[in-house]
């Protein structure tokens, strides 16, 4: 196991260290919570399109067998509706340009408002596996029968 990666941040807002960025919301905390770098609020119309909300900085991975995965806030996103308009995000490790958090409001009946600085995402590191890909010159289902039901089979 490799040690842990060194990743850089470029600080692209200034008023980010204000807001307490970068901190990990407790000492076991696994996402770095992600502020709305906004200069006004922005209000999420109930199931409207998502906005690319800008995070206020660049995250330097640079280590192929990392990556990071942009995901919501557990409160908000269960509470007020806020989730991601992309599921999850995912930061390349040669990806250095500024992170956007697209943000989507699932809820059908109720605006959420955003202001600026408040907490909206969390940045998860995590390692890459890429395995050895073989493509397989054998018939479908040659294998073990599993899935010749086709998706959803083997019930619930």
């Amino acid at each position: 196991m490799s040690a842990l990666p060194e990743v850089g941040l470029r600080l692209l807002d200034p008023r980010l260290t204000g807001w307490g960025f970068p901190r990990w919301g407790s000492a076991a905390a696994a996402g770095l919570d992600l502020h709305a770098c906004l200069d006004e609020p922005l209000v999420l119309p109930p199931g409207g399109a998502p906005a690319l909300i800008p995070a206020g900085f660049s995250v330097l991975i640079r280590n192929p067998d990392w990556c990071g995965l942009i995901f919501p806030r557990s409160g908000r996103g269960h509470r007020d509706g806020l989730v991601l308009g992309n599921g999850t995000g995912v930061i390349d490790a040669d990806y250095e340009g500024p992170l956007m958090v697209s943000a989507w409001n699932r809820d059908a009946a109720s605006p959420i408002r955003i202001e600026p600085g408040d907490r909206i995402a969390q940045l998860v590191f995590t390692r890459v596996t890429r395995p050895v890909l073989t493509v397989l010159e054998d018939e479908p289902g040659s294998g073990s029968g599993r899935g010749a039901g086709g998706f959803g089979s083997s019930g619930r």
